[in-house]
């Protein structure tokens, strides 16, 4: 039996790390890693923020059918999960870090804790570390460095500088004393303990704000390197294209990427967009150092040689493109995600593959992997014969990704576009050159990407590009009918007893 490891570093841009091309950013471990194992240039998100965007990754079902639509959005009970899976196999998966499920409230009644919060267990999953926003475990193993940790979040305050505007200040933990740190020193710690195959999934926080990271990669790059942002030249033009974007801007507070400050992110100024995002940089470094850490420790351990390694994202960041920060809408910085994927079984390292893949496909990737049933009502394929070099035949030609936008707790989306819950959504089908968004109540956008690859020019209601607008429609709808809820609509009762239809075999 394989090993399999998967590292989640959240919010991660797909365009962030060496090995992908980034002029500035350097990132020695992941870019090994890649040089070892295949780098998927074209892997998406499915949806966002981080609780939909990790139901579609846990499931291998599209946000239509697992229909989690925001963080606090029970994960229906019926689903079957990675971890569940795994479980089945064989194997004790176990969780480092934290999933963002919020159970299903059915099974629970009274004051149980799991109806307070977004931040449970994945069904399935052993927990080493569980390390939610607050954070806990990882401040009292600060506090029993002899570190000086303060009340609260005030742990991510800088130490000598005020939080607005940043200045790309460190706070009062060192590098070896990161989250990111913390939780590889537990991974490192339980992986001598092992005896047997192991499933582990060590989920990190960072690049995930509050954006700020100790030194020496607070100042690792300078803010003047981050000079370019893909945008229109105003936040007012920006706002124009549509009224969803012009409510983002309007809407997004500092506070949710810059601890301690205050009002909306459109009254930053450039100076502290570039701070941001050299900041964000040294953070994606930051984690960079761990993982060669953890790639360190499988060598030491003797476990490299039989361990699959998945390094991904739930999604990415805007980081000031759009005039835009968090992840949001239907724009590629917020779903275009880092994939590598090392099998030391197969031969085809260093490769690099430019078909569209998803994040659902990595359930049945794993499961394929160690010889488990790959269950049919699945959204995802498997990306094994990627691994061995080889194409898929009917492969996907786009990547597709949702969007929900309601808010189900204030009701203020509701209020502020006049629409029902069910009307607050997006769905986008994204091709080499064209990308159309469709809004349940809000007018479609659709962009052409070899033209204008910035997503700034909405081309849906220009004559010339009529009869691609329909087109692109027609694929996005026959997508959706091709992928509802299959879990029994593939299984026919006979006099022989069950057959499903997705590998013609008799099943029960």
């Amino acid at each position: 039996m394989t090993n399999i490891l998967l590292i989640t570093a959240d919010q991660w841009r797909g365009d962030t790390f060496g090995a992908a091309g980034h002029p500035v950013v350097r990132t020695p471990n992941i870019d090994r890693l890649a040089g070892e194992g295949v780098r998927f240039a074209r892997h998406f998100g499915q949806a966002a923020p981080c609780s939909p965007a990790r139901a579609c990754l846990y499931t291998g079902l599209y946000q239509m059918t697992n229909r989690v639509c925001r963080n606090g959005t029970p994960l229906d009970r019926r689903h079957d999960t990675l971890a569940l899976a795994m479980r089945r196999a064989g194997y004790d998966p176990t969780q480092f870090g934290y999933t963002d499920v919020s159970l299903d409230p059915r099974d629970r009644s009274g004051r149980d804790p799991a109806l307070t919060t977004y931040e449970s267990v994945l069904p399935g999953m052993s927990v080493r570390v569980l390390l939610p926003e607050h954070a806990r475990p990882w401040l009292s193993w600060l506090r029993g460095r002899g570190v000086e940790v303060p009340a609260g979040l005030d742990i991510y305050l800088p130490r000598n500088a005020p939080a607005d505007p940043p200045a790309g200040a460190a706070p009062v933990y060192g590098p070896d004393e990161t989250e990111t740190a913390f939780l590889t020193n537990e991974f490192l710690r339980w992986l001598w303990e092992q005896d047997g195959p192991w499933f582990a999934h060590v989920s990190f926080l960072r690049p995930h704000p509050p954006f700020i990271v100790p030194e020496p990669y607070a100042s690792m790059y300078p803010p003047e390197a981050a000079t370019v942002f893909v945008r229109q030249p105003t936040a007012a033009e920006a706002a124009a294209l549509h009224p969803f974007l012009a409510y983002s801007l309007a809407s997004i507070r500092k506070g949710s990427f810059v601890y301690g400050a205050e009002g909306l992110i459109s009254e930053w100024d450039d100076a502290a967009r570039r701070q941001i995002r050299a900041t964000y940089w040294g953070m994606v470094s930051e984690v960079d150092a761990q993982i060669g850490r953890i790639l360190d420790g499988l060598d030491e351990a003797g476990a490299a040689a039989d361990t699959m390694v998945i390094l991904t994202s739930d999604h990415g960041e805007m980081l000031g493109d759009q005039w835009l920060f968090g992840k949001l809408g239907w724009f590629d910085a917020s779903y275009h995600v880092p994939l590598i994927i090392r099998d030391p079984k197969t031969t085809a390292g260093g490769t690099v593959v430019e078909s569209f893949t998803e994040s659902i496909d990595i359930m049945p990737t794993i499961l394929e992997r160690i010889g488990a049933e790959v269950p049919d009502h699945l959204d995802g394929r498997s990306l094994m014969p990627f691994l061995r070099g080889e194409t898929p035949p009917g492969w996907r030609a786009e990547a597709h990704w949702e969007f929900d936008f309601r808010e189900v707790a204030t009701g203020e989306t509701e209020a502020a576009f006049g629409l029902p819950l069910d009307a607050l959504n997006l769905a986008v089908i994204r091709s080499e050159r064209y990308k159309y968004v469709h809004f349940a109540g809000l007018p479609p956008l659709l962009f052409d990407l070899e033209r204008e690859p910035g997503e700034l020019v909405d081309r849906a209601n220009d004559p010339a590009y009529a009869a691609i607008r329909l087109e692109m429609a027609e694929k996005l709808l026959a997508w959706r009918a091709r992928h509802l809820d299959r879990r029994l609509s593939g299984i026919e009762l006979t006099e022989g007893g069950p057959v499903s239809a997705g590998l013609h075999r008799r099943v029960g």
